[in-house]
């Protein structure tokens, strides 16, 4: 038996999933345009230990998705999962983002693209099997008409928050749509207790987000 906090922070999605062995059974979740990460996400898992009847004390390890997806997101919450781990000394997980995405759809003839917006034409993307298996590892691209030519023969599921985007440009007969899937920590329970499972853990005092492109500060605002 094993008890993981989950922590999702890669979009403007903040949850949290707290699962027994895989299981979840306490969740709590917001998507907001104002990335309320900073403001949510403690007051959340609170919250989720609270509705399971348990404390902070009884977690056995933590989950983070190690990104691709927003550099603030990822920040806040792999600074929050480090703080959890350092003070209890339980193990630190880190699951891909678009891959938890990924584990919360069936396809059973097709193969998965996640999406993850990364602005303008651009997408955080991957592509898995039914079994969660990597075809094509995580990568940043440009969305064109032949971005994905070379899968034109075979079923290809888009899902996610960048996928939307993409619908009047990937126009095969064999690709399809699902823009209804969210972005959920619910999403991680089962990776992260496999990675629990197999030791599979960070360095809490080293480990970094995978960001795959560098941060770019926008202008500050003027004062009035």
């Amino acid at each position: 038996m094993a008890l993981i906090l989950n922590l999702e922070t890669a979009t403007k999605t903040c949850s949290v999933a707290l699962a027994e062995s895989g299981i979840v059974f306490s969740k709590e979740e917001l998507t907001s345009e104002k990335f309320s990460h900073a403001e949510k996400l403690n007051g959340f898992i609170e919250s989720v230990l609270k509705s399971a009847n348990k404390t902070i004390k009884d977690l056995d390890a933590v989950a983070v998705s190690e990104g691709p997806g927003s550099y603030t997101g990822l920040r806040i919450g792999v600074s929050t999962a480090k703080g959890i781990c350092y003070g209890l000394d339980i193990p630190l997980i880190a699951v891909n983002s678009l891959k938890c995405l990924a584990a919360q759809v069936e396809a059973p003839s097709s193969y998965i693209c996640p999406m993850f917006d990364a602005r303008r034409m651009e997408v955080y993307t991957a592509i898995f099997d039914e079994n969660l298996n990597v075809i094509e590892d995580t990568n940043a691209l440009v969305v064109e008409d032949t971005v994905f030519e070379k899968w034109n023969d075979r079923k290809l599921l888009f899902i996610g928050p960048g996928a939307a985007k993409c619908m009047d440009v990937l126009t095969s007969s064999n690709f399809e749509f699902d823009l209804d899937t969210p972005v959920s920590a619910a999403g991680m329970a089962k990776l992260s207790f496999e990675k629990y499972q197999n030791g599979e853990f960070e360095d809490v005092a080293y480990f970094e987000p995978s960001y795959l492109k560098d941060f770019i500060a926008g202008k500050p605002k003027k004062l009035l």
